[in-house]
């Protein structure tokens, strides 16, 4: 079979592993299988390419330095070692890398570094800043003082969105199982599915939400939702296993192909979308849920009809519409405490009333991702 053109032609990748396919079944990070994909990372970037690896492992690689035998449940234990692994994660990749003169960058992201205006363009010019230098960045949700996010340990999501965020022409999903599957690749029957070009190709699959080994927290349906967020932003994704990295990346057809779905948009919405949790819900009305689904209008005051929760302005609300459903999710322009003074009211009244601070948007269109 030829090779996939959109892997033979893409110049800037991002590649996600995730724990099980570079730890051992104690635990401990397992050199051989690391060292098998520096290799393959350092002829990606000897062929011309810039590579940005998105790695799991932090957890796992500081558990045999503590004394734990398997992955601890509570939120403390897991940042400790997070804490320690990761230092030793970064260490093993700095020198299996130096053997091919190629220097590492460690970026350790939360989803509010990108969501936030001002971080995610620092994010994006360090990214393009390392790239230019020749760095290979390697990136890892900051477990150590993450809060929501580490009780996900959604690397998957969170590589797709990074390639998106680096303008990437491809990504590599590296797992322990070599593709997507029709059904659980260990029963009878079951068939690899080499090509999803839209939604309606995963239909009727049965897509497991735990992988095979006990150590990380993914699984192949962190892995879809993370091909979908990729391809529906213009990004064609390869889902294979680790031992199959080389022949990915050199456009052999192995695995499973995403085929892009959408068109690029803008990264901070795009994060906005997929990488925040609300920290509140305002019920719109009929006509505001118009105004910003299909005028693309910012959200007044005048158009809301209830608030809950607890946030300050800044911070990521859900949009729900008088049906309940989640129509749209954006940064707010207030805490939570001043809006209910201010719902169903004009801004022209809320102007006259209370000055020219409070005739602003409640959340203006350019905070505002539809869901």
């Amino acid at each position: 079979m030829p090779a996939r053109a959109e892997v033979t032609q893409a110049r800037r990748i991002v590649v996600k592993v995730g724990s099980s396919s570079l730890t051992t079944a104690a635990g401990g990070l397992d050199p051989d299988r690391l060292r098998a994909l520096v290799d393959v990372l350092a002829a990606a970037r000897a062929a011309g390419g810039d590579v940005v690896l998105v790695s799991s492992g932090a957890i796992a690689a500081g558990l045999a330095p503590l004394g734990l035998t398997r992955r601890p449940s509570g939120l403390p234990a897991q940042q400790a070692a997070a804490s320690v692994g990761q230092g030793l994660l970064v260490h093993r990749y700095t020198e299996e890398l130096r053997r091919h003169d190629v220097v590492v960058g460690q970026v350790l992201l939360t989803h509010d570094d990108v969501t936030r205006r001002a971080h995610y363009r620092n994010a994006a010019q360090t990214f393009d800043k390392l790239l230019e230098l020749g760095v290979l960045p390697i990136v890892n949700e900051n477990d150590t003082v993450a809060t929501g996010e580490i009780r996900f340990g959604d690397n998957d999501r969170l590589a797709a969105l990074v390639a998106h965020l680096v303008k990437a022409d491809l990504l590599v999903l590296l797992s322990d199982v070599d593709g997507l599957y029709d059904g659980r690749p260990s029963d009878p029957g079951t068939s690899l599915v080499p090509e999803v070009v839209s939604a309606d190709d995963l239909d009727g699959l049965r897509i497991g939400k735990t992988g095979a080994a006990g150590l990380g927290t993914g699984g192949m349906q962190t892995k879809v939702q993370a091909a979908q967020i990729a391809t529906g932003a213009g990004i064609p994704v390869v889902l294979t296993s680790a031992a199959q990295a080389g022949a990915a990346l050199a456009g052999e057809p192995v695995g499973t192909l995403f085929r892009p779905t959408g068109r690029r948009r803008s990264t901070r919405l795009l994060w906005l979308a997929h990488a925040t949790e609300a920290k509140g819900t305002l019920v719109l009305d009929a006509g505001a849920v118009a105004a910003v689904t299909q005028r693309g209008a910012s959200l007044l005051a005048a158009g809301i009809t209830d608030v809950t929760g607890r946030f300050i302005a800044g911070d990521p609300v859900d949009l729900v519409g008088p049906d309940e459903t989640v129509v749209a999710r954006g940064l707010v322009n207030f805490d939570a405490e001043e809006l209910p003074r201010l719902l169903g009211r004009s801004s022209g009244d809320l102007k006259a009333e209370l000055g020219a601070g409070y005739e602003r948007e409640i959340v203006h269109r350019d905070d505002l991702a539809l869901l």
